[in-house]
């Protein structure tokens, strides 16, 4: 069942030519009744990212984790974030989501279905996981706003109401979310941050987490699944960084799908008779990060002087069929997309110009400064590392490369005090959700210093105002006309590219479509 919640004609201009990609949703259909599941085999996935080795859904941000918690929990619904329908809502948890008013929001759960540890799912569960993961200390935030400023009631087993009236926020902010944050256990969530939420996962899907054996994460089939139990024994999800790793594990069969393929290895694997690919504009842009917190970053001169310095055509000339322009903070299907007139573009002369005005003419006087990158996660990011610390070094910039391999890269990513290491750091940000706040406010708002650490009274003056704007109609337009260009004005971070995510499967795995957020369906040919 689907629904599109009044959603499409405001995602449908925001869509522009592209598709989303996020973490590994998946249809369960696939796994239950295709030609694949009937052979009886165990997938194997390869991922292109470590795990952190905590399993709290709202402790990390690591995308590897996500996919993982894609095939075990449950969401209330499912975001596919596809071209030809972009608003479209799957329900799965839920049965019915409606506005009662502007800042309630009714939810009908579906009856009958189980946790793992066998407990059964009740509105207590989405009760407590709506609480918990607003909890302002929790690193991954996917809330409007802080546990203070909600009110979730519980008018039997099977409703739930959010009322956002103490945060003064629309409560139709939760449709998109609901797609993002998978329902916990009320019970594991009592144990705290440090109790079970940790040590393993618990939910509803198709999928039983097993346990964690080296770079193997292991899962069965749910005898209790609400659809069937799946007919797949199980999943083997292996952290595999290196990504010609990966593609020789696919061709000589030990693989079942692998993720992160370079440009040149998809020509090579196209030529396969025995493999399928996989590609789709996504989600995820990448980021050159910049220290905002720090200095010389904590000028914008300095930021608007870097970005002018570096041309994002050259670097899509590297990625190939792994790059796609973008000229915003968000992705195209994000809600509310607009090619920003104001995003700056590779111009030398203004680069020079601020560089002057901010008291380093020709660069002269500037720090040296430490570009942080990874390898074997993201395609050609040591490539294009290299041209960008070029590029800077001839506008007199004083940038050296650091390339780190995917879990000694995590260690160094985040803001801490003082700034976190180095002074600009490439990285992407997935989200499998339509919400723009996944990545605006998540980054660029003062409460929250995921990476840049920008600390800005009128951003987050602009961001609480399209947060709380009563229509989505309003919103869009905000977002579109105040928000996004006041950020490119002060470029906390510069939007390289919107990533193009590349899979790659047996031919046997016919019929498993991956949707552009990463969901899979088995109702769809395989690309």
């Amino acid at each position: 069942m689907t629904n599109e919640l009044n959603r499409r004609r405001f995602l449908q201009g925001a869509a522009g030519t592209a598709a989303a990609v996020g973490f590994m949703q998946i249809d369960p259909d696939f796994f239950i009744s295709s030609a694949y599941a009937q052979s009886g085999k165990v997938m194997t996935f390869l991922s292109a990212e470590n795990i952190t080795g905590n399993w709290d859904p709202t402790a990390h941000t690591t995308l590897s984790q996500k996919n993982i918690e894609g095939f075990v929990m449950g969401f209330l619904t499912r975001s596919p974030m596809t071209l030809e329908n972009p608003g479209e809502v799957v329900y799965e948890l839920a049965t019915e989501i409606k506005l009662l008013d502007p800042h309630r929001l009714q939810i009908k759960l579906r009856e009958g279905i189980v946790f793992h540890d066998g407990k059964p799912f009740k509105a207590e569960d989405v009760k407590a996981t709506i609480e918990y993961g607003a909890l302002p200390d929790r690193p991954a935030q996917w809330y409007p706003g802080p546990t203070e400023t909600l009110t979730v009631e519980t008018p039997d087993d099977y409703t739930v109401i959010i009322d956002t009236s103490k945060g003064t926020y629309p409560a139709h902010l939760f449709i998109f979310l609901a797609s993002f944050l998978p329902i916990m256990s009320a019970k594991d969530i009592a144990g705290g941050p440090g109790g079970p939420l940790s040590q393993r996962l618990n939910g509803t899907g198709p999928f039983k987490f097993v346990g964690q054996k080296g770079n193997d994460t292991v899962m069965e089939a749910f005898d209790g699944y609400f659809k069937g139990k799946p007919a797949i024994p199980g999943i083997n999800f292996t952290f595999t960084g290196d990504s010609t790793t990966r593609m020789l594990s696919l061709m000589n069969g030990q693989a079942s799908i692998v993720e992160r393929l370079e440009p040149e290895q998809v020509t090579t694997l196209e030529g396969n008779d025995n493999i399928a690919i996989n590609k789709v504009v996504s989600v995820e842009n990448k980021y050159l990060w910049f220290r905002c917190s720090k200095k010389p970053f904590d000028d914008v001169r300095i930021r608007m002087a870097a970005c002018h310095a570096i041309d994002r055509d050259m670097i899509l000339e590297v990625l190939g069929s792994a790059g796609h322009a973008s000229s915003n903070f968000v992705s195209p299907v994000k809600f509310g997309y607009v090619d920003l007139e104001n995003y700056p573009k590779y111009d030398p002369d203004t680069c020079q110009a601020l560089l002057a005005e901010a008291g380093f003419p020709k660069g002269e006087g500037l720090p040296p400064l430490e570009y942080i990158t990874s390898v074997g996660f993201y395609p050609k990011t040591k490539e294009y590392g290299e041209i960008i610390t070029q590029m800077l070094n001839e506008q007199g910039f004083q940038v050296s490369l650091t390339v780190l391999e995917p879990a000694a890269w995590n260690e160094q990513l985040y803001h801490r005090p003082g700034g976190g290491p180095g002074h600009m750091v490439d990285c992407g940000w997935s989200t499998g959700s339509p919400e723009p706040d996944l990545v605006l406010r998540t980054h660029f708002h003062s409460t929250s210093h995921r990476i840049c650490g920008i600390e800005d009274k009128e951003i987050d003056a602009s961001l609480d105002k399209e947060r709380n704007a009563g229509t989505l109609e309003e919103r869009q337009a905000i977002l579109q006309t105040e928000t996004m260009p006041l950020i490119a004005s002060k470029m906390p971070s510069l939007s390289l590219f919107t990533s193009v995510m590349i899979h790659a499967m047996q031919k046997d795995l016919a019929g498993l479509y991956i949707y552009p957020d990463g969901s899979m369906d088995a109702s769809k040919p395989a690309a």
